[in-house]
């Protein structure tokens, strides 16, 4: 299966695996359940849980072992936005082409929404019946989301990032912000897919993370470019709300061209870790050339 086939296939199949996890609207409380699937089931990109596809499938995994993993990582991604767009934090209107979580049901349900979105990720890893995958190997797709979920990755990153509005840091300050506010679910998301394929080679992990850590700074300089180059209904959120929110990004340091440059270093820094395996990994090259490549 070639990377233009295999995105929309098994961007298929993790939202179909999400509509049977998400307890139905009709299923008291009512405008909680519908909140959560309203978040999660809205036209996204689907990057992460396909990095958990790809990954697995790599490695020779089949997608029956990978389907609670890549929706369990969405589930924590559509938290993370829903709580990310909140007045008390980004402060943002529009998502994905869609009215934000509390435009739509209130705050205090947006608040809950995500909270509910959160612990369902881990109660899908934890009752997770499928036997291709050891317990042992189980245990380490639980600690690899907690912990890039948490204050050293994703929920620290974002805590960093609104400490930093209207402040200048440095380009290795702004990286180390960016590796745990979207790296560290992308590397979960990358380890969490070699998991599922009951691999557990120490310098696989190392040159996965590797890769991870490249495409995931490629991802949030694409971002910080996108925010200046597109428009609000290809992004499907409001152009320029960086620039507006008096946040560093990329470009705001190294100017668009310079941001440019260095995502496509990023990019070589990929293939020179996927060089290192010994698998067929064009699945996870042509995902490194479609992050800086993107329009939305």
């Amino acid at each position: 299966m070639d990377f233009e086939q295999f995105k929309p296939y098994f961007r298929e199949r993790v939202e179909h695996h999400i509509n049977t996890l998400i307890p139905s609207n009709d299923l008291q409380p009512t405008q909680l359940h519908e909140a959560m699937r309203y978040s999660a089931l809205n036209p996204g990109k689907r990057t992460r849980p396909l990095l958990v596809y790809a990954t697995g499938l790599m490695c020779g995994a089949n997608p029956e072992s990978l389907d609670n993993a890549a929706a369990a990582v969405e589930l924590i991604h559509a938290y993370s936005l829903v709580h990310d767009d909140l007045p008390c934090m980004d402060d943002d209107d529009l998502r994905r082409g869609l009215p934000t979580c509390h435009i739509q049901f209130g705050e205090a349900t947006a608040v809950l929404c995500g909270d509910a979105l959160q612990t369902l990720a881990f109660d899908v890893l934890i009752n997770d019946q499928s036997p291709q995958i050891s317990p042992d190997n189980k245990l380490k797709m639980l600690s690899t989301l907690s912990l890039a979920s948490g204050s050293l990755g994703m929920g620290g990153g974002q805590a960093i990032d609104l400490a930093s509005t209207g402040k200048t840091l440095a380009l290795d300050k702004l990286e180390q912000m960016h590796l745990m506010k979207t790296g560290a679910l992308i590397e979960a998301s990358v380890l969490m897919g070699y998991f599922g394929s009951e691999k557990k080679t120490e310098k696989e992990i190392l040159a996965l993370k590797e890769y991870s850590k490249a495409i995931g700074l490629a991802f949030q300089i694409r971002d910080d470019i996108l925010d200046i180059e597109s428009d609000t209904e290809i992004l499907g959120k409001p152009q320029g709300s960086d620039v507006a929110a008096n946040k560093v990004t990329y470009p705001s340091l190294l100017g668009l061209e310079g941001a440019k440059e260095h995502a496509y270093k990023q990019y070589q820094l990929a293939l020179e870790a996927l060089a290192k395996l010994p698998y067929n990994s064009e699945l996870l090259r042509k995902f490194a050339q479609h992050i800086i490549e993107r329009d939305r």
